[in-house]
């Protein structure tokens, strides 16, 4: 069952190898094991994936992708995952990890308001910076620690029920 669910939503080997920015990778995009979605290569995959997707980076698809073929996981799957992060999410999931941070830093939350220029964001890194980059980092452990397991207890348990499905035939 997740391996039909997760290939459904997967996007194409060609697609991946083609786009112009994973390119920069090469010959290693031609790696098997990148490509093939198992119990092994799934739950890794979900991990890069959700830990990629709450960094505050421009080209996550790129960090996802170099992280997948440094782990051996499956790079759809990873790469897809990062669009959790999109312009409707982002600003929601990025608040919420401001949030975190002051509280892992015990710092009080400031009132800001957000401008899409770069004076703006070379002043914001020396007061909402850290908390945001800590709260980011440790929700993007969070969840890859979560989606590792929940994908590796749903293959699990998917393999057990067509086991008991056989035994009872």
């Amino acid at each position: 069952m997740p391996k039909k669910l997760i290939q459904r939503f997967m996007p194409k080997a060609e697609t991946l190898r083609e786009h112009k920015y994973l390119r920069v990778f090469g010959k290693l995009l031609h790696k098997p094991n990148l490509w093939v979605l198992n119990r092994k290569s799934a739950p890794g995959a979900f991990a890069v994936g959700l830990f990629v997707a709450w960094l505050p980076l421009p080209f996550q698809m790129v960090v996802a992708a170099g992280f997948a073929i440094l782990f051996n996981v499956n790079l759809p799957v990873a790469v897809a995952l990062v669009w959790v992060t999109n312009p409707f999410t982002m600003p929601i999931m990025f608040y919420g990890a401001y949030l975190l941070g002051t509280r892992i830093l015990g710092h009080k939350a400031q009132e800001f308001h957000f401008e899409a220029t770069w004076a703006w964001i070379e002043a914001s890194l020396s007061t909402i910076g850290p908390p945001f980059l800590i709260g980011s980092l440790a929700l993007g452990i969070v969840s890859a620690l979560i989606g590792y397991v929940v994908i590796k207890s749903m293959w699990r348990y998917s393999i057990l029920f067509k086991w008991q499905k056989r035994k009872g035939q």
